[in-house]
């Protein structure tokens, strides 16, 4: 089987490889084995800038057929890739391998102990559904990433996520107890903290585990006094691996060195993870600043009164915003100003909780200057609030108006109490690249979001998209911080992970993934000897913007194309999610990514690319994919970038059967305005003719409609003559009336 690198070469023997396997997976494997071209094409991309296709996909079914296809991959020397809801932002879930999708089964809550504060779960458990089981004993799962009702532990687990109120509970990596792992090579173990005694037994034992915990340790003694000198001391050190989690002082603790390593060392089967008290009651308590950099500036002031969240947002962020209408009343409740914090308090009684954050709001009006602030004490309110704050990633990516905004640069860190100082630079820099973008992030923590107008149509523009990257990385490291502070490096910045360890721990994090992936096959190209950040781009290229076919809409948002509509969806998952707002109604009841909104738009981009879908307008796997979406337009409005499913799949079947008959029930069913009219002229006999058996089931039949349902009748007269007449005898009443009635004074006649 080719490696990640291997896309080119003989087509006819890459097939044969491909098709050998994907043979054997379904012999031994009992979940969904999909290596069809349009299944492939559902994962070509997450929610990054990267695109690569994979060889196929697999849906297991547990953790036994999670091992055996990771055993079938093995004999084959076929790359795996784990993924969860697929929202990574750095390219870490998509690769030329097969794609391990644990969302669609993998989703059992396996244990939840409330005493010990524990949960074990598979890795496709959705994040709400963990929080909803635990908040029945009062408990949470700390770490809350703005994907928390699509987003998969497994994921979390892959990129160490943090979120909103990890500035309490942590990153994920520090409420793991423990993993149950595979690796590429088949040793099935379990890992945690690690007492010396017990790190003595496992080497002596020797065997493929001993060997293993010798490499770490071997590791820990060789990098120790270096990891301690040049891994950053912030709350937000994603970037790179965690090897600073086999000291000595952090108890050896392998899950938690594991975690963060995005796919790319082990295959996790389940975890054991940390649960934390959940306050009862919050309160929300909305700052507003004269900038986005006093904002930043007054973190430390607001961390001093103990919040359990402190976010961030720019006013850019909320011009992007205002185009929607279903933003406009959570915009409504933020005071005056052009940079705000949200600094959340919470207690286990309403009134402590609002206590907490007036104590705040007075003690910040004392000690700090600022223009207004606002207190939000009803659930209803916080909630719209918070979301505008978890639907700014989605919302900043198509501003009406402007061009699209990307990731790249997306979630750097540095100390909390120089977030103003760095704030200032990295837009400077930002602006004397031309770069327009919009700020938000976990100011609590020093961590920034933000998305650009980097331009990846043209070699020019991913020259300068390079080339600011790396000033943008050695920005960060000159003020002690990370290159990623939630996202991960992926290949978006692994490339850069030289400048903020040097080349020395660059080559630890290497030898720490060949002691558990010798063969080198679990997520190639992604942290580790990375591909290039410039390689693999999906817009890059003739094929990455492809050009329009005429078509029957206009796509006014999007200047008149329909590539640019498909390109809208940006992959941050929320129609993945399966309740709550309007879509995808087809992607909760089958759970499958093609009947999700990202998946047909995606599918839409892949079908005009013409690489993998090559059919066009013809195309079957479109066509399927488009076949259950209800065009209930639920996507127009609660999709954050405005994805419009309903008018791509009427532009789409307008071209897929023109020349050709289309179903029987577009004849029937769709042209029922006819034969109403037609109906109209006799109803009765229209009503007695499908009243009759046989008519009647041969009018069923031929509209493609169950047996057993009874056909309407149709009116005694039609809508606008029975409208006519109400309206002849409503005025024949009305003058009926006027005539009973004494006549009106005369306006010359004095009233008594």
């Amino acid at each position: 089987m080719e490696t990640a690198h291997a896309q080119a070469g003989p087509p006819r023997r890459l097939t044969a490889a491909r098709d050998a396997l994907a043979a054997d997976l379904r012999r031994r494997v009992r979940g969904e084995v999909r290596f069809d071209v349009g299944e492939r094409a559902l994962y070509t991309t997450d929610a990054s800038n990267y695109r690569q296709i994979p060889i196929g996909v697999v849906r297991p079914h547990d953790a036994e057929d999670l091992e055996a296809t990771v055993s079938v991959c093995a004999e084959h020397g076929a790359p795996i890739t784990p993924r969860g809801a697929g929202t990574s932002l750095a390219g870490q879930a998509c690769n030329v391998a097969v794609i391990l999708d644990c969302s669609r089964h993998l989703r059992r809550i396996l244990s939840l102990d409330p005493a010990a504060r524990t949960a074990r779960v598979e890795p496709g458990v959705v994040l709400d559904d963990l929080r909803a089981d635990a908040r029945r004993h009062g408990l949470t799962f700390g770490p809350d990433p703005a994907t928390h009702d699509r987003c998969t532990l497994g994921g979390m687990l892959g990129n160490d996520s943090c979120g909103a109120h990890s500035l309490t509970a942590g990153r994920t990596a520090d409420n793991v107890v423990s993993l149950d792992v595979l690796t590429y090579d088949g040793l099935r173990l379990r890992v945690g903290r690690t007492e010396e005694a017990e790190l003595e037994r496992v080497i002596a034992a020797g065997g493929r585990r001993g060997q293993l915990y010798g490499d770490l340790r071997g590791l820990r003694d060789r990098l120790g006094d270096e990891v301690r000198a040049r891994f950053p001391r912030i709350p937000r050190r994603v970037s790179g691996y965690g090897l600073d989690r086999l000291l000595p002082e952090q108890g050896f603790d392998v899950a938690a060195a594991l975690v963060g390593t995005e796919g790319t060392c082990a295959t996790i089967l389940e975890a054991t993870v940390r649960l934390v008290p959940s306050p009862g009651h919050r309160s929300l308590l909305l700052l507003g600043y004269p900038d986005l950099f006093a904002a930043a500036d007054a973190v430390p002031a607001v961390l001093a009164t103990d919040p359990i969240g402190l976010e961030g947002v720019g006013g850019r962020m909320f011009e992007a915003m205002r185009s929607n209408r279903a933003y406009a009343e959570g915009l409504g409740l933020f005071p005056e100003g052009d940079g705000w914090l949200l600094a959340e308090y919470g207690a286990d009684d309403e009134a402590a909780a609002a206590g907490l954050a007036r104590a705040a709001e007075e003690r910040l009006r004392r000690e700090a200057a600022w223009g207004s602030s606002t207190l939000l004490t009803a659930p209803a309110d916080q909630a719209r609030a918070w979301r505008l704050r978890e639907a700014a990633l989605g919302a900043t990516a198509q501003p009406a108006g402007l061009p699209a905004r990307w990731p790249g640069w997306e979630d750097s860190a540095v100390p909390p109490d120089r977030l103003g100082d760095y704030l200032r630079r990295l837009t400077s820099l930002l602006d004397g690249h031309g770069y327009r973008h919009a700020v938000y992030g976990h100011f609590g923590e020093g961590c920034v979001h933000l998305r650009a107008d980097f331009d990846f149509g043209s070699p020019s523009g991913i020259a300068a998209f390079r080339g600011f990257m790396g000033e943008a990385a050695d920005l960060v490291v000159g003020f002690g911080g990370s290159l990623s502070g939630e996202h991960g490096d992926g290949q978006a910045r692994a490339e850069l992970l030289p400048r903020m360890y040097g080349e020395s721990l660059v080559a630890g994090f290497e030898a720490f993934k060949r002691a558990w992936d010798p063969a080198g096959r679990m997520n190639p190209g992604k942290v580790v000897r990375p591909n290039p950040l410039d390689a693999d781009l999906r817009l890059a290229g003739s094929r990455g913007r492809p050009r329009d076919p005429r078509t029957q809409f206009r796509f006014p948002d999007d200047g008149g194309s329909l590539s640019a509509a498909t390109i809208r969806c940006v992959g941050v998952g929320a129609c993945r999610r399966e309740s709550g707002g309007l879509m995808c109604p087809s992607y909760q009841a089958t759970r499958e990514e093609r009947h999700s909104t990202r998946g047909r738009a995606h599918l839409l981009y892949e079908m005009l690319r013409g690489e993998l879908v090559t059919a066009g307008w013809r195309s079957r796997e479109v066509k399927e994919a488009l076949d259950l979406c209800l065009a209930c337009k639920g996507c127009r409005g609660d999709c954050p970038v405005g994805v419009d499913v309903a008018t791509y799949k009427a532009e789409f079947m307008s071209h897929f059967h023109a020349g050709r008959l289309r179903p029987r029930s577009a004849y029937t069913m769709g042209l029922i305005h006819a034969w109403a009219h037609l109906a109209a002229g006799a109803p009765e006999l229209a009503n007695a003719a499908l009243g009759l058996p046989i008519l009647g089931d041969l009018a069923r039949l031929t509209a493609g409609v169950d047996r057993r349902r009874r056909v309407p009748r149709f009116a005694p007269q039609t809508f606008r003559a029975a409208l006519a007449a109400g309206r002849r005898a409503a005025v024949a009443s009305n003058l009926t009336a006027a005539a009973r009635s004494p006549a009106a004074p005369s306006a010359a006649t004095p009233s008594e």
